[in-house]
Parts: C-alpha cells; structure tokens; sequence
C-alpha cells in the first residue's frame, strides 16, 4: 500500500512542477514576444518616416526636372515658332517681289498692245495705200500693154512655169547624180561584198521526178492486172504516172512537191520489196509519208541551224522544211531562202547593224509558198498571216510584206530583205521563167513606156532588165526627158511585177536634113 501511495504522491509532484514550468514559460514568451513587438514597431516608424523623406526628396526631383523640361520645350517651341515666322516673311517677300514683277511686265505688255496696235494701224494704212498705188500702176499697165490683169498673169505664170520647169530638171538632175554616185559606191561595196562571201551552187528543179526500174518487166507489175496497181498509186499518191517507151523508167508528174516525194518514196519501196498489190501499197505509202515528215523536219532543223537563228516556232520549222521541196522557176526555195538570209546578214553587219534579225527576215521572207498549194492567196498574204499566227516580230513581219514591194518597205531589214531577194534570183542559172510570161512581161514594159505623150518607139532589151524610148524631140525637150523617165519608172513599179530593177533609158535625137539640088 505504501509504495502506491509514493508513486501517487511522486505523479502529483510532477503534475505540479510541470504546471509550474510551463505557466513560467508561457510568462516569459510573452515579455519577449512584448519586446520583440516594440522593437519592430519603432522600426516600422523609423522605416516609414525614411521612406517618406526619400519621397520629398524625389518629388522634390521631380519637380525641377519637369520644370527644366517645360523650359526646354517651351525655349524650343518660341525658336521654331520664330523660325518658321522668318521663313514667312522671306516667303511673303518673295511673293510680293514677284507680284511686282508680274505688275511691270503686264504693263510692258500693255505698253506693248498698244504699240503692236499703233503699228498694225500705220501697216493697214499703208496697205492701203499700196493697194491703191498698185491698182493704179495697174491700170498704167493695162493701158501701156493693151494686157487685162488676168491676161498678163497668165503670160507670166507661163513663162514662169517653162523657167521653173528647166530650173527643176536641172536640179533634179544635180541632186541624182550626186546622190547615185555616193550611194551607189556605198551600195556595190556591200552588194559585192555579201556577193562574193555567199556562194552557191543552182540546180534547175522541175515539177517531174523519174523513178529508174530494174527491169522493164517492173512496169508490168506496177501497172497490175487490169490496172489495179497504178490506180492504187496514184488515187493514195495524188500523183500522175506515166508509162511511156522510156526505158528502165517511170515519170511522176505533179505541181505539189511533197506529194511527188512520197510518190517516189513509195515507188521505190515497193520496188525494192517486189511486192506490190494494193495492200502493200496502202503500207509503203504509211511509211514513205512518215520518212518525208522526217525528213521535213530535219530540212527545216537544218536550216534554221545554218542561218544561225533561235526561237522558231515549230510549226514554222515544218514550214521551213517543205520549202526544200518547193521550188519557184526551178529554183529550190530553202536554198534561196538560206541564201536571202546570208546575203541580207553580211549587208546588215556592213551597215552597223543586228545580223540575226536580218537573217531571220530572210530566211522567213517566202514561208507563203510552203502553204500557196492548199491556201487561196498570194504567198505574201499567205507569209504574213503565218508569221503573225506564230507571234513573229512586227520587223520580220513587215519584210515579208514589202519583199516584192506590195507594201512600201519602211524599214532597213525590208530593204535589205528585198536587195538579198533580187540577188538572189538574178544569180545566173538560179532561175528559168516560162517563155509565154516572159514575152508577156516585155509587152506589158513597151505597152507602159508606149502610153506616155511624146514617146515615138520603145524596145524592151536586156530580157527585161532594160527599156529603151524613143522620144519626139519636138514634143519632150531636153529638160523634160528627167520627169518623163521618173513618171514612166513610177509607172512600172506600180503596174508590172519583176525581179530585180529595170534600167529606163530615154532617147531624143533631132536631125535637120536638106537637099541639094
């Protein structure tokens, strides 16, 4: 029982003290709490009362810099302010300067007015006067000739108009020997020197081709049974053939050059082959059109390559490459046209000028004649609507046009086009030309210089390069035999188509003859 009561008594103690302790402690949190409270209230008013004077103190800061900057924008302001009142004043200055100026020349110019008006005054009267002394000289005149007015000013015009006429042709005269000698000397140094770096070789074409056979026994198998064979050829073909005594050979005739190319083609296909009925015909004709496309292309490749030009529309190529079997008085017209090009690019680098675009030009000049078969329409018309159609330039355009002179030639290209043209064509051998149109060209010259007042005989010589006229001397003077040959060469170029130039020549001869008796 007794250590019970120890242990409960020991409890009890404990309880007490640990009361005691911690009433104590709880005393003495709350003096130092107490403390600690009051140093950082004092703190908090020292803090407070420093960050109120750092305020002053920038306030008071920023004050004087507001102060300072409102003075310095307010400085600058008055000095723009009295800047741009100076630039006023200049500019109201200058204002009234000119307004004075413009005061002193109005009254000039009324100054003027009125002596322009006083002299236009004094001129009308003396007009007048001088119209009323020249009426009365006149009517001295009138009487001393026996003249009326209007008789005397026909006398004069007509004595006017014979010195004038004289006076003329001798100019005209001056001015083109003159000019013909400068130009012409020019003119034969380009011409003979694109002549002579452009050459080439011509071969007369013709509209047949003639096909050689192995054997005569060929034309048998050709023509077919009851002429089946030939039929076939020629219905595909387009082409006439014609069997005849010539040995070992058949002619093709045809106008279109292409269709006589495939016809050949095909004929020596099927003779090669030794096969021929119409099936076999239907095949080698497929394949001898395919090779001559090819080869079209590859002509028209050719040329474009050799004359040195780009930029070609294809179909222009092709166009191109069935002029190698066109031909124009049996002159092959690629080759021509390739010789166009080349002379037309020498003579332009001669005179200073782009060579492509003459080449171009020249090469393109006759692209017509590759459709003049299957378009209505002369080869010009036809050229210019195909090089419009395939976006040429507005040059190369206009020298087809002008290349035979349907249209005046307005630039340096079209001229040159033209001169390679006629140089071209006037080659020896490059050309041969139907007898019939040939007579009828020398008529038609004759006939022209025959229809002119004055003319007695004219000869066409030279094969159409030269006409001679004989005139009436007592009809054309020698001053008017110079106007005569411009209106008769006018005259030719607007009414006779030809190649190259026709040289005009006149002729006046006066005789006196007498007898003795």
């Amino acid at each position: 029982m007794e250590p019970f009561v120890a242990i409960l008594l020991i409890v009890g103690v404990s309880l007490v003290v640990g009361a005691a302790a911690f009433f104590i402690g709880i005393q003495v949190r709350k003096k130092v709490g107490e403390s600690k409270i009051g140093s950082a209230e004092e703190e908090a008013k020292r803090l407070i009362e420093e960050a109120q004077r750092e305020a002053e103190a920038t306030k008071k800061e920023a004050v004087i810099a507001g102060k300072d900057e409102a003075h310095k924008l307010l400085t600058d302001a008055e000095h723009e302010i009295s800047d741009r009142r100076k630039e006023i004043q200049r500019q109201e200055r200058r204002i009234q300067q000119k307004e004075e100026s413009v005061e002193k020349k109005l009254e000039n110019l009324e100054k003027k007015d009125e002596t322009v008006n006083q002299k236009i005054k004094a001129a009308e009267q003396r007009l007048q006067e001088a119209e009323k002394l020249k009426q009365g000289q006149l009517d001295v005149l009138e009487k001393i000739s026996g003249f009326t007015q209007e008789q005397a000013k026909a006398y004069i015009l007509d004595s006017l108009d014979g010195e004038l006429a004289h006076e003329k042709a001798v100019k005209i005269m001056e001015y083109e020997q003159k000019t013909k000698e400068q130009c012409e000397k020019a003119a034969r140094e380009i011409i003979s020197l694109a002549i002579q770096r452009v050459a080439a070789d011509h071969v007369s074409e013709s509209t047949v081709s003639v096909v050689p056979l192995p054997s005569d026994e060929m034309k048998g198998r050709i023509i077919g049974r009851e002429g089946r064979n030939i039929k076939a050829i020629e219905t595909l073909t387009g082409v006439d053939l014609i069997i005849d005594d010539t040995p070992e050979a058949i002619t093709l005739s045809c106008f279109e050059p292409v269709k006589r190319e495939i016809a050949k083609l095909t004929l020596e296909k099927l003779i090669s082959d030794g096969r021929i009925h119409p099936a076999r015909i239907e095949e080698m004709y497929e394949k001898a059109r395919r090779d001559v496309d090819h080869m079209i292309r590859s002509e028209g490749e050719r040329a474009i390559i050799e004359a040195g030009i780009n930029g070609i529309h294809p179909e222009l190529v092709k166009l191109l490459g069935r002029l190698h079997f066109r031909t124009s008085y049996g002159q092959n017209v690629l080759d021509h046209s390739l010789e166009v090009a080349y002379l037309a690019g020498i003579m332009a680098s001669e005179l200073g000028l782009e060579p492509t675009m003459a080449r171009r030009a020249g090469l393109l000049h006759d692209i017509g004649k590759a459709l003049d078969h299957e378009i209505e329409g002369s080869h010009i018309e036809i050229g210019v609507d195909v090089a419009r159609k395939y976006k040429e330039s507005e040059t190369v355009i206009h020298a087809i046009h002008a290349h035979h002179g349907d249209v005046e030639a307005k630039t340096i290209i079209a001229c040159l086009v033209q001169a390679a043209d006629a140089i071209s064509a006037a080659r020896p051998g490059a050309r041969r030309e139907n007898l019939e149109n040939y007579i009828k060209r020398l008529e038609k010259l004759e006939e022209v210089a025959s229809s002119f007042e004055g003319v007695e005989r004219s000869f066409a010589i030279q094969a159409g390069r030269e006409i001679r006229i004989i005139v009436k001397p007592e009809v054309i003077k020698d001053d008017g035999m110079v106007l005569l040959a411009r209106d008769i060469c006018k005259k030719i170029e607007e009414e006779v188509e030809y190649p190259g130039q026709i040289k005009v020549n006149i002729i006046r001869e006066s005789r006196a003859i007498e007898y003795a008796r």
